[in-house]
């Protein structure tokens, strides 16, 4: 028996978009448009990370906005635990853990101290950037995150280095996604956390404990939100001050285009990290005969666009950002 899978026509759409535009990319220009899509999947991976954080928040019934926050401390305890154990295992461990402890907190400021949740997300972002620059230390490396070719796969032309030949958190990003789309709508997990969502008061009456599930799943968020910080490391192996720049809340812009649904999360993803890989080679080559912020303003531009256009049509969980009190 096959699994169904509902996929959203806009993100199918954007996925089918993109592949046009590189196809005739490649007709115009195949090394650029090679490197070009590469980068495409590159970007894309920690934004798949953090937004399914953000998802899975959302659907939960919490809204977290301090995903940008949780990036940048897991990029740099990750950093820091591997370069002081040259182990990248435990700078996984290290970023996994310190993200999975920054969304528990925001599930305790949510629920026991009925905190304002924007407030909540906006102080784990603030406290993030205090506490990493308050730290930072130059001339400290960490061993690099290797790539992983997939034999004979990567030797395809085009297709192989653009989608075979990335590191393992790529790759985990492309599995996040499948993983969390099958546990949200084939699972009781997945049946509980969405009734909390939109009407956590039928789930409790039901024997679901509202409050227990929604710290678990900040929890689990967390660790990928930790898993998204690292993945930034994958090409920098360096952490730089407020590395992050902006991606936690593009992050956010990405789960609210793709519709709260993981797959939508995969193609809205895709399309962002089109246009930044687009930015980054434009740069590199200086294409244009302008000044390097307007290529840095591209991402922020059309964040604010997608917000403006995708907002007025998706609706968010019920429940989301509402203090939930037992009877």
């Amino acid at each position: 028996m096959f699994m169904s899978v509902k996929f959203d026509p806009k993100a199918v759409g954007v996925v089918v978009l993109v592949a046009v535009a590189l196809g005739l990319g490649y007709l115009w220009d195949e090394n650029q448009t090679t490197a070009v899509a590469a980068r495409t999947v590159r970007e894309a991976s920690p934004l798949i990370l953090a937004a399914l954080c953000g998802l899975i928040g959302e659907r939960s019934g919490i809204i977290n906005i301090g995903i940008e926050g949780q990036m940048l401390m897991a990029a740099f305890f990750g950093f820091m635990a591997a370069s002081l154990t040259n182990n990248l295992f435990y700078g996984l461990a290290a970023a996994a853990a310190v993200a999975a402890l920054a969304g528990l907190f925001l599930a305790w400021t949510s629920i026991r101290l009925k905190m304002d949740q924007i407030i909540a997300g906006t102080i784990i972002n603030i406290f993030g950037i205090g506490v990493t620059s308050f730290l930072y230390v130059q001339n400290r490396t960490m061993p690099s995150i290797p790539n992983w070719p997939v034999p004979r796969l990567n030797e395809i032309p085009v297709l192989g280095s653009v989608f075979f030949d990335h590191g393992p958190l790529t790759y985990a990003s492309i599995l996040a996604v499948i993983v969390v789309h099958i546990a949200l709508f084939k699972t009781r997990w997945g049946l509980r956390t969405r009734a909390v969502g939109e009407h956590p008061g039928a789930a409790d009456t039901v024997g679901v404990n509202v409050f227990w599930l929604r710290y678990r799943n900040l929890a689990i968020a967390g660790v990928l939100a930790g898993l998204s910080g690292m993945a930034l490391l994958q090409s920098a192996s360096a952490f730089q001050r407020g590395m992050t720049n902006g991606k936690g809340f593009i992050a956010l812009a990405v789960m609210i285009f793709g519709r709260y649904r993981p797959v939508g999360v995969l193609g809205a993803a895709l399309l962002f990290g089109f246009f930044q890989g687009l930015q980054s080679q434009l740069q590199f080559k200086q294409a244009l005969d302008i000044p390097p912020q307007f290529f840095g303003m591209i991402p922020f531009v059309l964040t604010i666009a997608v917000l403006a256009i995708a907002g007025l049509s998706v609706r968010p969980p019920a429940a989301a950002g509402q203090v939930y009190e037992t009877e």
